[in-house]
């Protein structure tokens, strides 16, 4: 009988849980350092962001700004006439830049062409494609899509989901192997080797343990999959973000909530909007008539004079705000702040095109406690709730995240065997067939929950079992026949010849899976990577230029390469690794 099935209750459901604290930190944990590496540079590069791109950001003053009408001209001027504007951010500081917002169809999702104009003298500071609600800029840009789906678009996002759905998993699991096991340890000197690993691991685990299950569940938020039954679920409860009511007429639908007015995202195009869910926020709501004319591409530039004084006048006293036309002929204007730092400053209100007269408004003030508590989240996820102390802290937690992570593979590496052992180790479905009845229940019972739930880390979880029943069928095949045991220990030679036959198999495989897994990924990887420009640019593969082919061609090989290295960790394990009884 195998030491699973022998364990007492309480020391069997400590091995299921020790079981899948190992798989998550080989399975789960090389795409948990990527998001953590990636988050790290994001949240530690706005100062630098703001050096590198200073002439576009700064002004120098010179006597009294121009109106917003003129420095919106000058940017129409720039840009094309035709161009059609898709935000406005008045300049928030005496030495900033105004930005001026506009839709390009050849832009991605929530990109949007800036251009930056000094309100003293008109000129055209900058020009280039920011990205979201916080408008960041080309560098930040890049880590932030690399750290949201390692710049692979929508198949990319699966990974920071899959990253976020098993962290808090691995951070509490962890605290409850320490629980179990502490009172049967003896207190060490931990200076060296696995001791040390173990040592600062634990600590690391214990000092992040509430940052890792808050990244893990604002994370969740953004997710694909997860982050849909989410916003579901806020929807069923009433929990959305208000957002201000845009309708002119009457009998129109009250003010619509976005699931997503919290996040990092917006419209790369003026009609694509998220739909409208009805919430009433404000009982403000002026009937008027609609407009007669057909909506024009582009208002007067007066008007953006018109409806910032309106604004101001009915209390948005933040100094960065963002102004968005109506969207079409029965819609009024909107006027939000946007300054995410403490105090957070997101009231907003709507204004009439032909009056000028407010619609409607919304205050953070007002907001539900579940409202505010998710754009708090949402903020510091981002680093920007309190600056540079938040900023600091999350590189931290960030950088501790990566350094426990390499601790672990440490332990692993230490403990790992060095030759194929008479007893194989426990699989999962093993140390679970060893816990009593009702916890099998309850395990079920939590399992497909979750599963429901988040779906990437159901779908992960079958797999730990695939991985799992492979493992079983491969430790039935014995490598050696008795006689040939017998025949290999009659002299130190045979021994050793014995041991190298059997690790050239072991390699063989191991080689054979990185093959196979390197072909996966490349098609994976050439598949998305291409199929991604396309989408993006419109331009079809055929009319590449020899600089696009060989750039994509580089890109296909890095993350190729990189992503083959990590999940060889695995495939190490399951073919050279797999008979330590430690797991």
């Amino acid at each position: 009988m195998s030491a699973a099935h022998s364990a007492a209750p309480r020391g069997a459901v400590l091995n299921l849980l020790r079981r899948l604290h190992f798989y998550i930190g080989l399975f789960v944990a090389p795409f948990i350092f990527v998001a953590a590496l990636s988050g790290t540079l994001y949240v530690l590069t706005p100062q630098l962001e703001n050096l590198i791109y200073a002439d576009a950001l700064t002004a120098q003053p010179q006597g009294s700004a121009q109106p917003l009408s003129a420095q919106i001209s000058a940017a129409r001027a720039w840009a094309g006439e035709k161009q059609h504007i898709y935000a406005v951010r008045p300049a928030p500081g005496a030495t900033d830049t105004t930005r001026v917002q506009f839709s390009d169809a050849s832009l991605g999702a929530s990109q949007s062409r800036a251009v930056f104009i000094d309100p003293y003298s008109l000129k055209v500071k900058g020009d280039m494609t920011v990205y979201g609600t916080s408008g960041v800029l080309p560098l930040r840009t890049t880590l932030d899509l690399l750290h949201s789906s390692l710049l692979l678009g929508d198949f990319g996002r699966n990974y920071s989901e899959l990253a976020a759905s098993w962290l808090w998993v691995a951070a509490l699991g962890g605290v409850l192997l320490w629980l179990g096991t502490r009172p049967k340890r003896k207190l060490k000197t931990a200076r060296t080797g696995f001791a040390f690993s173990r040592h600062w691991h634990i600590t690391l685990g214990f000092t992040l343990l509430l940052g890792l299950v808050f990244f893990s569940a604002t994370g969740l938020t953004w997710s694909q999959w997860a982050g849909g039954n989410i916003d579901r679920w806020r929807t069923e409860l009433n929990w959305l973000t208000p957002q201000v009511n845009t309708a002119l007429s009457s009998d129109a639908p009250a003010a619509p909530a976005d699931p997503h007015a919290d996040h990092h995202s917006m419209p790369g195009m003026p009609d694509m909007d998220m739909p409208d869910m009805s919430m009433p926020m404000s009982a403000m709501t002026k009937p008027v008539a609609a407009p007669a004319k057909p909506m024009p591409n582009n208002l007067p530039d007066a008007d953006w004079d018109r409806v910032l004084n309106a604004a101001r006048q009915d209390g948005l006293h933040a100094t960065k705000l963002e102004l968005r036309q109506p969207k079409s002929a029965d819609k009024a204007w909107t006027v939000s702040e946007i300054d995410r730092s403490w105090p957070t400053q997101v009231d907003a209100v709507s204004v009439n095109p032909q009056s000028f007269a407010i619609v409607d408004h919304v205050y953070f003030d007002r907001f539900p406690l579940v409202a505010k508590l998710t754009r708090w989240g949402v903020d510091a996820h981002m680093g920007v709730l309190f600056g540079l102390p938040n900023q600091l802290l999350l590189a931290f937690f960030g950088l501790g995240l990566c350094s426990m992570i390499v601790l672990g593979y440490r332990m692993w590496w230490i403990r790992r065997p060095k030759l194929v052992e008479a007893n194989p180790a426990q699989t999962l479905t093993e140390t679970w067939l060893a816990i009593p009845h009702y916890s099998k229940a309850t395990c079920l019972i939590v399992a497909l929950a979750l599963g429901y739930a988040l779906p990437v880390m159901g779908v992960s979880l079958l797999a730990f079992l695939l991985v799992d029943i492979m493992r079983w069928r491969k430790q039935q095949r014995v490598p050696m026949t008795e006689a040939e045991i017998l025949a290999s220990q009659q002299s130190p030679l045979g021994i050793i010849r014995a041991r190298f036959k059997v690790k050239r198999k072991e390699m063989r495989y191991f080689l054979r899976g990185v093959c196979i897994l390197a072909i996966i990924v490349v098609s994976v990887m050439s598949n998305a990577i291409i199929g991604g420009v396309i989408d993006q640019y419109g331009i079809p593969f055929s009319h590449w230029s020899l600089t696009m082919y060989i750039t994509q061609g580089f890109m296909i090989a890095l993350y190729s390469s990189v992503f083959t290295a990590l999940m060889s960790i695995p495939l190490w394990y399951f073919f050279l690794g797999e008979n330590d009884p430690r797991g």
